[in-house]
């Protein structure tokens, strides 16, 4: 990563290799000082290094941190439901890096054979984005 002055604001760029081998970029821009700039490099980096290492509850702390603040009270509290009653039970204490396409296949299976949801409930049980970015 690098820190770089921007004008009479701040930048990082991000370099890193994702859980699928590829080589990826990011930015973020507009920090006032050299110091926030480099709390934020410090912080990608630190989920970086953790993220696939982490039990998906753990990840989903962090993950609730990060959208709660972006989503309407109702939005977050429906969404939120969801996964601590139908996705935390099952995959909770596992590693995210453990977790692959079959589990979550055989996960959306056992919603629909053994609970009596109706098939459009079942379109709302979704396993979220950020865990299928990882699978």
């Amino acid at each position: 990563m690098a820190v770089y002055k921007d004008g009479d604001k701040w930048r990082v760029i991000y370099r890193y290799t994702n859980w699928k081998g590829e080589k990826k970029q990011t930015q973020k821009r507009g920090f006032a000082t050299k110091k926030e700039a480099q709390a934020w490099e410090r912080e990608i980096m630190l989920k970086q290094q953790t993220k696939l290492d982490m039990t998906f509850a753990s990840f989903f702390e962090i993950y609730e941190q990060d959208k709660k603040k972006r989503l309407k009270e109702n939005t977050w509290e429906y969404k939120s439901h969801i996964i601590r009653t139908k996705i935390l039970p099952y995959f909770g204490d596992r590693k995210i890096a453990e977790i692959e396409e079959k589990d979550v296949i055989a996960w959306q299976n056992k919603l629909m054979r053994e609970e009596k949801y109706s098939p459009t409930y079942l379109k709302t049980i979704k396993m979220p984005q950020f865990l299928c970015d990882e699978v």
